[in-house]
């Protein structure tokens, strides 16, 4: 018993031993990290963590999207760690620092353009024109502004997950509540610590391309401190700013005799006088161009550089009609439609669709130059992405919803002036209401608003010049 009690107490003494050396026994403290990368990790813990936990339960395509929006988020993750231990960089080393986060990004939307026939179309989008917000590190001064934006460019697809499933699944209307609170606690993060831009480190090297953060350590190890401070200047550097200094105010205390160095510029030698110089080309010189993320490194193999142009698809598939990548194609028509069914027109160039009988809703995506006609349709018909294209109602529709879209006519029927036509970051829309003879009258949608604060509210109208 005596032997039992001894080697208890001799392992007593080796974990009190262990739980004394940093990072041991459950120490979160978590020396050595910034507390902005800690604020951090607590929103991956938090929001992050449950949006991954319900998007696992829906399965699917949405869990693979999640996955890649997880990537995205520990690749900016990466790029904090990296600002808390260096400082700012040139802009050219930043943007090699900000491609992993660029390549993620592309690869969530290119995720949701290979899948749109996916029943979660409407998910896969809502991350899809949202996910940019992760680019809110190379947006100063104003990147808790630019995360709103993003977010509210979801807000179009979110709607319609809620109203579908509203009272369906509420396991949906969940996931949309978890996914936009990451976004919503990710802009009361950037405000309380990245206000005007990102923080970066005043101590420390300078960053450079190859900088990379170490790993997120595991639960109960904390991180390695931060690398040394780099090396002290060459003490000769003083000695030589002084000199340069003193150089240039000598020059300077030359008053009008400073420029009598200068040479003599003739006429024969000015562009203006002299045209042909002018022809005579030579290097031009442009101030500093504006900072672009950079796009992800091309594949290595030559053979998948370019995705194949893809087939023109006429088809039902379950209850929706599918058209897309149609071309020149002026005689598409769709007769065999049952009240249940959709139609998806996306991408479709110089073509013309005739839909026959009665569906629930159209929706054209990308198009460019479509001409649309339809009898009735008991939902939505709604226009995104697109330009100049052309819709005629032969019968009766409630709502029509055009977004994102330059130049738009919609021909109305009789039977349909009630219609309800929403419209949003578009340009050159115009309604045409039928009259007696036959012939249509061209009304413009208003583009330019007015908004007053009347001492309780915002009010809104369109301004004169609008008509």
């Amino acid at each position: 018993m005596e032997g039992l009690v001894e080697r208890l107490e001799k392992a007593v003494e080796r974990l009190e031993t262990v739980c004394q050396r940093p990072g041991m026994c459950g120490d979160a403290s978590a020396k050595g990290v910034a507390q902005y990368v800690q604020a951090f990790d607590a929103l991956l813990a938090g929001p992050v963590a449950e949006y991954t936990k319900i998007s696992k339960e829906v399965g699917g395509d949405v869990q693979k999207h999640a996955e890649m929006v997880h990537a995205g988020l520990m690749s900016e993750r990466a790029l904090l760690v990296v600002a808390s231990q260096h400082q700012q960089p040139a802009e050219n080393a930043f943007s090699e620092l900000l491609k992993p986060i660029s390549e993620q990004i592309q690869a969530v939307q290119n995720f949701r353009e290979k899948n749109r026939g996916s029943k979660l179309f409407n998910h896969l989008s809502a991350v899809s024109e949202s996910i940019p917000a992760l680019g809110w590190v190379a947006m100063a001064p104003k990147p808790g502004p630019y995360v709103k934006e993003m977010t509210d460019a979801a807000m179009f697809y979110t709607n319609r997950i809620l109203k579908e499933y509203k009272d369906v699944d509420k396991k949906q209307v969940d996931w949309v509540k978890a996914y936009l609170s990451i976004w919503t606690e990710l802009q009361a993060y950037i405000k309380e610590y990245h206000t005007t831009g990102l923080t970066w480190s005043k101590s420390g090297p300078v960053a450079t391309a190859g900088a990379k953060a170490p790993p997120a350590p595991p639960a109960g190890v904390a991180p390695p401190p931060p690398g040394p401070p780099p090396p002290p200047a060459p003490a000769s550097s003083s000695t030589d700013d002084s000199a340069s200094r003193s150089a240039l105010f000598a020059q300077i205390n030359r008053g009008e005799g400073i420029t009598s160095g200068l040479r003599h510029v003739s006429d024969d030698m000015k562009t203006h006088k002299n045209p042909a110089l002018k022809n005579q080309g030579g290097p031009v010189r442009s101030g500093p161009k504006p900072f672009t993320a950079p796009k992800p490194a091309c594949n290595a193999d030559p053979s998948q550089g370019s995705s194949p142009k893809a087939p023109p698809l006429l088809e039902l598939e379950g209850k929706k009609w599918r058209v897309e990548n149609q071309e020149n194609a002026t005689n598409l028509v769709i007769s065999d439609t049952e009240l249940k069914q959709v139609a998806y027109v996306f991408k479709c160039t110089n073509s013309t669709l005739q839909i026959k009988g009665k569906i629930n809703s159209i929706t054209l995506d990308n198009c460019k130059k479509l001409g649309l006609v339809f009898d009735d349709v008991v939902g939505i018909v709604e226009i995104i992405n697109s330009r100049d294209v052309k819709v005629q109602v032969m019968g009766k529709v409630p709502t029509i919803s055009i977004n994102k879209t330059d130049g738009c006519h919609v021909y109305l029927s009789k039977n349909s002036l009630d219609c309800e036509i929403v419209s949003a970051k578009s340009s050159e829309m115009n309604v045409l209401i039928p009259s007696e003879g036959g012939d249509f009258t061209e009304f413009p949608v208003p583009e330019q608003f007015k908004t007053v604060w009347n001492g309780q509210k915002l009010v809104t109208s369109v301004t004169e010049i609008a008509g």
